[in-house]
């Protein structure tokens, strides 16, 4: 499912035109990104948590030069699924 169809979906189901459904949408991914980015954890009750996480410093290899290479510490994105919403998966049938 892309954007397009979230937003195609929910103008149907709320008689709410397109446009203003998409300006929403665009609004709350940005509100979103803006969040986690700035370091704050978005807790949306019933589907899921996104959550900043702090990768260690480690050492990789370059195999091309065969070489040790510093991975600095970073942050990276995650999403944690709530549990109802989990369970919803689990049970939902096979396509």
């Amino acid at each position: 499912m892309t954007k397009a169809d979230i937003v195609n979906e929910i103008a149907s189901k709320t008689g709410i035109e397109k446009m203003e459904v998409q300006t929403v949408v665009e609004a709350f991914m940005k509100s979103l990104k803006s969040s986690v980015t700035s370091g704050e954890n978005v807790y949306l009750r019933g589907f899921g948590s996104f959550i900043v996480k702090r990768r260690a410093e480690k050492t990789g290899r370059n195999i091309s030069k065969n070489t040790a290479v510093i991975i600095p510490a970073h942050n990276i994105p995650a999403f944690k699924p709530a549990k109802t919403f989990v369970e919803k998966v689990k049970n939902a049938p096979i396509k």
